[in-house]
């Protein structure tokens, strides 16, 4: 493993943010003394704002769907770290509209605590303030896990969808209600031939034999209670499909919206084989495969792997996907 191109490890973050602002001026503004990256241009006829936020290490997520039709702010943490509360506070309220303020919140405890904090301070306010809870990872879907599905890929969908809403003037309650019942259609799985890079240590965060595959892995390098010996892409790909299928509970009739994403450390040209082979495999089933997104949305850092994320669709969030949107990272396109 190789060292970060850095001044100093604990710089990055800020640099990074820096850099990001300098390369998106016109569209977005990193206020450095509260944390946050504000939209420039959003839609005038939104009466909710949007916040997101989570550990750094993840780009594009959030910070690169900041911006027309996606999210009005995100808040970047350290490495792998929940933002800080305050952070979360300033940009919420900043951004907030004549309706409140809508927090997209992927489950990681840290992440909960601190956009609860947060809220608990916009309502002290009188700032209305709701939430929606990513957690699509069926790697942690289990009633021995208390905390239970992690939030991962799906946090993009969820963001756009969210995004086209919000332009139509959608109240805060109907955003809500949106919110969950898109989260409720995705589910995704992750999967890593070799971890991340420490930035402090230039180390890796966990040691895999030659050939091994961790089934599961966590987008912050948690390890997946298996490990498989060497396996082809189409029976890997066979697996991850029909553990997400089943957990959506697809039909023959479903029409899927397919996000195939790297972890950080995977060739474009592996990406789009095995996009190749899901989409054979959702051919098989039956189901349509209406919308596909490829490449790297929700990193962990330079993670050698890639995560499958569906999402059951429906004509309406079909047209919310396809809406305009104009941010550093999304590439989404119809068909």
């Amino acid at each position: 493993m190789g060292l970060y191109f850095a001044n100093v490890a604990d710089e990055l973050v800020g640099d990074a943010l820096a850099g990001f602002a300098r390369a998106h001026a016109g569209d977005v503004r990193w206020d450095e003394r509260d944390g946050y990256v504000r939209a420039l241009k959003p839609a005038p006829t939104r009466r909710v704002g949007l916040v997101s936020g989570g550990g750094s290490g993840h780009e594009p997520l959030h910070l690169g769907y900041v911006g027309t039709g996606m999210l009005d702010a995100a808040c970047p943490g350290r490495v792998f770290a929940s933002p800080h509360n305050r952070q979360i506070f300033a940009a919420s309220r900043a951004v907030a509209g004549e309706d409140g303020v809508l927090h997209v919140v992927k489950n990681y405890t840290g992440d909960k605590i601190n956009f609860g904090i947060a809220a608990e301070r916009l309502a002290r306010e009188g700032i209305p303030c709701g939430r929606v809870l990513v957690d699509d990872d069926v790697a942690t879907e289990s009633a021995e896990i208390a905390t239970g599905r992690r939030g991962t890929g799906a946090t993009v969908l969820v963001e756009k969808i969210l995004g086209a809403a919000a332009d139509t003037g959608m109240g805060l309650s109907d955003l809500v209600a949106l919110g969950t019942d898109v989260v409720g259609r995705c589910r995704s799985l992750a999967v890593a031939s070799a971890a991340h890079t420490s930035p402090a240590t230039g180390q890796a965060a966990f040691d895999l034999p030659a050939g091994a595959i961790e089934y599961g892995v966590g987008i912050h390098g948690e390890r997946a209670r298996r490990t498989l010996q060497e396996r082809s892409l189409r029976d890997l790909a066979e697996d991850m499909v029909a553990a997400l299928a089943d957990s959506l509970r697809l039909d023959a009739r479903a029409q899927v919206v397919l996000l195939v994403n790297g972890l950080g450390g995977i060739t474009r040209l592996e990406l789009y084989a095995v996009l190749n082979e899901v989409t054979r495999l959702l051919d098989k089933r039956g189901a349509s495969t209406v919308r596909t997104l490829v490449g790297d949305f929700v990193t962990a850092l330079d993670m050698r792997g890639f995560s499958l994320t569906l999402m059951a669709a429906d004509d309406a969030t079909l047209a919310y996907y396809d809406a305009p949107a104009d941010t550093p990272a999304w590439c989404g396109r119809a068909g």
